[in-house]
């Protein structure tokens, strides 16, 4: 959940270096991203959950290309299991919908920057270990997220979740509590505990939070609830 940051939106995935190129074999989409503070993109998902919705694409259709309201179906139910809202988590896929999501662009992205994030909610690997421990998923590993988006659906649903529960019961910023959770998802529990008593968000965060408030009627449509 934290990274450093996108700010160059998609276009900065074009300029990758060509190192990074020849290690994936023939050239494809780049990308990266990152927030200020604890690793952002720290989330965690749960034990696998049995979908009557279309399930995850298999590893061999899965594009680097995607739309996240196709996934709505396990947005809907990862978010009802974490008890989080199901139009924060899909708005939180669609503000880490700023690199193409191909599991071997992914996986050579990270062999050039061991440090990138991984899956469609680009969650770091020590985010999601600290995630999913004492959960039905504490058998899974970060690897798999790249191939299982259904799995970074849970993860992230499960990381939102804890971050709700680190909230005080009450606080002085001018954030409401799913702004709040979002900016502990792309910048940390530290730094949201930080927003939550007033501090101000630096640049990244607060691009991260406007990008947020952009996708909120959408993510709302998305999984069919009222913007």
């Amino acid at each position: 959940m934290a990274e450093q940051h996108r700010r160059g939106g998609r276009a900065r995935w074009l300029v990758l270096p060509v190192a990074a190129l020849a290690g994936w074999g023939c050239a494809h989409y780049l990308g990266w991203s990152s927030e200020a503070g604890s690793p952002a993109h720290t989330s965690s998902p749960p034990a696998s959950v049995a979908l009557s919705a279309k399930p995850s694409p298999s590893p061999s259709t899965q594009g680097g290309a995607y739309d996240p309201a196709d996934y709505a179906p396990q947005v809907r139910t990862y978010a009802k299991k974490a008890g989080v809202s199901a139009r924060l988590l899909m708005a939180i896929l669609y503000n880490e919908d700023y690199k193409p999501h191909d599991p071997a662009f992914e996986r050579s992205w990270q062999k050039y920057k061991p440090d990138a994030a991984f899956g469609i909610a680009n969650m770091h690997r020590a985010a999601f270990d600290q995630t999913k421990r004492g959960r039905d998923f504490a058998a899974r590993k970060w690897e798999e997220l790249p191939d299982d988006r259904a799995l970074a659906v849970e993860a992230a649903a499960w990381y939102l979740h804890d971050m709700s529960a680190q909230l005080p019961a009450h606080w002085t910023g001018p954030y409401s509590r799913e702004e709040l959770m979002a900016l502990g998802y792309n910048a940390g529990g530290g730094n949201m505990a930080a927003f939550a008593r007033g501090g101000k968000p630096g640049s990244q965060a607060a691009d991260y939070l406007a990008r947020l408030r952009g996708n909120w009627d959408k993510a709302a449509k998305a999984v069919g609830q009222p913007a």
